[in-house]
């Protein structure tokens, strides 16, 4: 035992500790995933994230020391997200064909996102700068906090609501696009894709992945484009309201 106890607190310690404890409660938890059927509940990354931040809790390690080692894996996120465009590339040619409605559906996508999110939470009374923080909710967190700190929002908060937001889409898309009546084609998987990756950005287009791979190529493109236009529009239309 006091030899464990001595493991323990090395590992504690360094750099090895967050990659490794990072790699082993995702692998488990995508195992678990896998073997129930990739059930959206089961969702490992939203398991991932509530087994390590209950461990950290329950032991008192500190977050830096933890992303010391976990920041190995976060710089792949960079790489991760590039991946994304060669399914797109393999449907280069049926991309030309629907630009306009794709881009369409992106914008209208993106303002019923952030203007539904805008339009509770001022309902709701909540201060001004939340409110301004819940507009980038749809859009990947790194990109979020940046559009959040341009408009006036808090980039932290933004991160969160950005977090939540993927993964309520990914846990509730199959069950809400069953409900709608669409179908398991190709235009179907399509449709849930581009879906998911409009209202729950990476963790959505990660759930449509592993999924089918037509709705991952939709739900990639989604995600590009939400970037794109939220970085632009968002801003423009805080400035415009005053």
């Amino acid at each position: 035992m006091p030899q464990f106890v001595e493991l323990w607190v090395y590992l504690s310690a360094t750099p090895l500790f967050g990659l490794t404890a990072t790699l082993a409660v995702y692998v488990v938890s995508h195992a678990v995933y896998t073997r129930l059927g990739q059930a959206p509940w089961a969702n490992p990354v939203l398991w991932s994230v509530l087994a390590i931040a209950g461990g950290l809790l329950l032991t008192g390690i500190p977050y830096p020391t933890y992303f010391s080692g976990a920041q190995f894996i976060h710089f792949l996120l960079g790489p991760a997200v590039v991946a994304l465009a060669w399914p797109l590339w393999e449907r280069r040619a049926e991309l030309r064909q629907r630009w306009l409605p794709l881009l369409l559906a992106a914008t209208l996508g993106g303002v019923a996102a952030a203007a539904s999110a805008v339009l509770l939470g001022q309902a709701l009374g909540l201060p001004e700068d939340v409110v301004r923080s819940l507009a980038p909710k749809s859009v990947t967190a790194p990109v979020a906090m940046g559009v959040a700190q341009t408009v006036g929002g808090i980039p932290a908060l933004a991160a969160v609501f950005a977090v939540l937001t993927g993964m309520i889409g990914a846990l509730s898309g199959k069950y809400l696009f069953d409900a709608m009546g669409l179908g398991r084609d190709r235009r179907g998987w399509a449709i849930r894709g581009f879906a998911l990756g409009t209202a729950a950005h990476g963790i959505g287009a990660a759930r449509a992945i592993q999924v089918n791979a037509d709705a991952g190529a939709y739900a990639a493109l989604a995600l590009g484009l939400q970037v794109v236009l939220a970085s632009v529009l968002i801003p423009l239309a805080f400035r415009w309201l005053g």
